[in-house]
């Protein structure tokens, strides 16, 4: 991967682009990387696939690079063109895009896609390096990191909406979040009034990651972070009592298998469990789970294809 500040800052650059087929790739890169100086940085687009999915997903890949302007500019141009030309017996890439590159700070110049993102009535997730743009909402401060959940996502924002109408209506006193992956919706929890929440994840990175967040946004008396799930409270490993609300934004077929774990039981009669991650095709399935495990639906939010539900366990 090309690294810009092995070069001098002064120069100006030519960035050269191609999209192409996962199968074309390797062939691709190959034909390119002799051509283009530093290296060359290879990105799947994913859309709106959710995190859990992407080593299931095929999906193009942009193949990009910078070229110095110099005095080699142009041969170097006619040299990417001859070698693409070359490919098309055997593939069949399409045009490259050259795009001038303004001159900017490569240390934050990725900072500038991720802004302030209101949700509900009263949060906002503000990028850490910013100052809360509206100081009447409650903000949860994120960094895009290596545990899923900085705010962007629509599971991770039907979430969060769904958390702040609970609490607003029904004011539990504890929360469980399964999965808690960055810590996001155990920080929004503490932060919206919850005395006690525990997040939970079976990746150490998480959890490690999660509790980076919660000092960061002072919540670290109010929250814990735990490694572990459903079967670990069901088996006595995690010693943690019944809560009134319990959270759980990951992918419906983990859902089904928490459900097979004891997820009902980890919820107090009466209690709260909000459920995201939900395709639109996969909503029937979820309702009838809900169902047979004695919870009715309190509300369903959707935004694009995600779906979040809010049901509330039987008193008996």
């Amino acid at each position: 991967m090309i690294s810009m500040k092995n070069y001098n800052s002064t120069k100006s650059w030519l960035m050269i682009s191609i999209t192409v087929e996962q199968e074309e790739v390797d062939l691709v890169a190959n034909t390119l990387r002799e051509i283009v100086p530093g290296g060359l940085v290879l990105e799947r687009i994913y859309g709106a696939v959710f995190p859990h999915e992407l080593d299931m997903t095929i999906v193009p890949v942009r193949v990009y690079g910078y070229l110095p302007v110099d005095k080699k500019l142009e041969y170097r141009r006619k040299e990417i063109n001859n070698a693409l030309q070359n490919l098309k017996g055997i593939s069949s890439p399409p045009e490259p895009i050259f795009s001038p590159l303004k001159e900017q700070d490569w240390t934050t110049a990725w900072q500038k896609d991720y802004c302030p993102i209101s949700l509900g009535s009263h949060l906002i997730v503000v990028p850490s390096w910013l100052k809360n743009p509206k100081p009447e909402r409650t903000p949860v401060y994120m960094d895009p990191g290596m545990a899923f959940g900085s705010g962007t996502h629509s599971t991770t924002q039907l979430s969060l909406i769904l958390i702040e109408k609970c609490l607003t209506e029904d004011n539990p006193a504890e929360m469980l979040d399964i999965g808690c992956g960055s810590g996001i919706l155990t920080i929004a929890g503490a932060k919206l009034g919850v005395s006690s929440a525990l997040g939970m994840d079976i990746d150490p990175d998480a959890i490690k990651v999660s509790r980076t967040n919660a000092e960061k946004n002072q919540v670290d008396d109010t929250t814990c972070f735990v490694l572990g799930s459903v079967k670990q409270i069901i088996e006595k490993e995690i010693s943690t009592p019944q809560s009134a609300l319990v959270v759980a934004n990951i992918i419906a077929p983990i859902l089904i298998s928490l459900f097979n774990d004891g997820l009902k039981d980890i919820v107090l009669p009466g209690g709260n469990l909000i459920l995201s991650g939900i395709l639109e095709e996969q909503l029937p399935e979820m309702l009838t789970l809900l169902a047979d495990h004695e919870f009715s639906l309190k509300e369903q939010q959707q935004q694009g294809e995600w779906i979040g539900l809010w049901g509330k366990r039987e008193e008996n």
